[in-house]
Parts: structure tokens; sequence; C-alpha cells
């Protein structure tokens, strides 16, 4: 009886947190090799709706060989934390923070790409973890197919920054290949001077961030701060040497790279599980960032882009995952 009772709770459980992830807009692609979910972006009911990150392409789920790959890695939920998104998810960063926010007063307006027109706070410097008021969520077109999400945004501040975003999210033929493709249209009279990274935020099976895990470049990896004894470097590896506990987070800018496009190639894998992703960008770095806490493992790769009135900017971030030699293996 206690058993039944307790695989009766088990079930309940699983059920409940379904019925939790479906009330959000959401979409399936897949091909042979990948199912993936994705939430689509809405600004009353989306399950992403803070300020900081693109809104479109956030993957709820990615399995590959009965591996899931991404998944909340965060502990409480709230639609508007900073934070609180999952996936390969990206953020345009401008010298400022945003899009004429140095500019703006206290109370006026500047743009995140990817967003919409925020209202500015104070006079403080921007920090992405405020929960700045959406104004303008600009206008959206999602069209999703069996293997690929189009996402369209277009906005307008009417002081002269516009632009149209166009972001597909899609599998390649039937092979274990994600692609992401953007098109970002200057269709105002200012400039846009920004810098995009992917975030990742890879959670493979919801393993603990540690020694079966091992970041790869094409380069040899130069850490700006001390890992605080959590990682170390050998060759073009960043290895773990414990898991890390909650509250401990390993947190470094990444020098070594040049700027060869061939450089913009980096690979994560676990060992014990016996599988990697690797993500290939077209564009030079500009920036790489490395960070990891116990629930996640994420290098951020940053391109800079420039897009004078009337001009679009294109780029490709390809993620390609596979299964290890059984030599690669613990």
């Amino acid at each position: 009886m206690v058993r039944n009772a307790s695989w009766l709770i088990l079930l309940f459980l699983a059920v409940h947190a379904l019925a939790w992830q479906l009330q959000f807009p959401q979409a399936e692609i897949s091909n042979k090799s990948i199912r993936a979910t994705l939430y689509l972006p809405d600004s009353d009911t989306g399950y992403y709706r803070g300020t900081r990150f693109d809104w479109s392409g956030v993957i709820a789920s990615l399995c590959y060989q009965g591996h899931n790959f991404f998944g909340q890695w965060f502990e409480n939920y709230s639609p508007k934390k900073h934070d609180a998104i999952s996936g390969p998810v990206e953020e345009f960063v401008s010298e400022d923070g945003g899009l004429g926010y140095a500019a703006a007063k206290a109370g006026g307006m500047f743009i995140k790409i990817g967003v919409g027109v925020l209202r500015k706070i104070d006079d403080q410097e921007y920090k992405f973890t405020r929960n700045f008021q959406l104004v303008n969520p600009g206008r959206r077109i999602i069209r999703p197919e069996k293997d690929r999400v189009d996402f369209v945004h277009e906005l307008n501040d009417g002081e002269g920054y516009a632009y149209v975003y166009r972001k597909t999210v899609r599998l390649l033929g039937n092979k274990p290949i994600l692609v992401l493709d953007h098109r970002l249209k200057n269709t105002g009279r200012k400039a846009i001077e920004t810098s995009v990274y992917d975030h990742d935020f890879f959670r493979i099976d919801g393993q603990t961030s540690g020694p079966d895990f091992v970041v790869r470049f094409p380069f040899r990896p130069v850490p700006a701060n001390n890992m605080n004894g959590f990682a170390e470097i050998h060759g073009n590896e960043l290895t773990y040497l414990q898991q890390l506990r909650k509250g401990q987070s390993i947190s470094t800018d990444i020098a070594g790279f040049s700027q060869s496009v061939q450089d913009n190639d980096i690979r994560v894998e676990n060992r014990r599980l016996g599988v990697g992703v690797r993500e290939v960008g077209d564009h030079p770095l500009s920036r790489l960032y490395f960070w990891s806490i116990a629930t996640t493992v994420c290098p951020e790769a940053y391109i800079d882009l420039k897009i004078t009135p009337g001009h679009e900017a294109h780029w490709r971030i390809t993620y390609y995952f596979y299964a290890l030699p059984a030599a690669e293996m613990y």
C-alpha cells in the first residue's frame, strides 16, 4: 500500500510539472537525430519575459541519443527574472548596456535588441540584473515548422533607432546539428553598434559541473582570473578539479584567441556520459567569457556588430552534437 502511494505521488508530481510547462506557448522541432522544445516569445504569457536576453529561440530541452543538453539550471523561476531562461540564449550588449541608455535621462527610453523599448529607471549604470519596464515590445512574427522556427522582431523607438531582426532555429536535415541563423537590418536613422554573445547554459542530463566535464578550445586559453582551485588549463582544455557545490562558481574572461574565425570553435564534453557538443561561430571572437556554477557550464562567445542605416548584418552559430569514442570515456 505504501509502495503504491509513493508511486502515485511521483506520478502526480510528474503530471503537475508537465502541466505547468505546457501553460507557456511552445513548439517542438525534430528530425531523426534530435528532438527539441522551444518556448515561444509572448509579452503576456511567454515563459521568459525578462529584459536581458533575446526572447527568440529559448530552448527548454534538446535530446540527442537519450541525453538532454539543456534545461532549468536555476532554483527559483519568475517570468521576469533576468536569467530565468534556458538553452543557447543570446544577449545584445551595447557599450553603455543598451542602445541609447547613456543618453537617456531617468524615465527616458532605451533599447535592448530582441526585447524591446525599455524605460530607464534612474541615472545609475546599466545592470542586466535590474528589471526594466517594457514600454514597447515591438511586433513579432513566429512561424513554427517541423524542423525549424522562424522569429521576426520589428522595432522602432521613434527616436532614430529601428530594426528588423530575423532569427531562425533549425535542424540540419536528419543530422545531429542545430543552426541559429541571424539577420539584423538597421531600418532607422542611427547606427547600431553592439556586441552579441551566446550564453549557452549547457546542462547535460542535469550533471553537476565537475571533473566529468571538459571544455576544449582551438587555442591555449588564458584565464584572466584565478579559478579558485576549481579548474585549471591543460594545453587547450579547461578541466575541473572538483565538483562545484551550491554557491561556488568559476567566472573569468578568457584570452589567447586570435582574430581568426577558426578560434570561434568551442567543445563541451561529459566524458562519463560519453557525449559532447561543439559550438562554431562564423565571426571572429571579440571577447570570450567563461562562467560555471554547479548546475551549468557556460562558455560565452562574443562578436561585434556595426550596422549603418539601411544595412544588414548576418551571423550563424552551429551546434554539433556527438558521441565520444570509447577511448575518451571514463
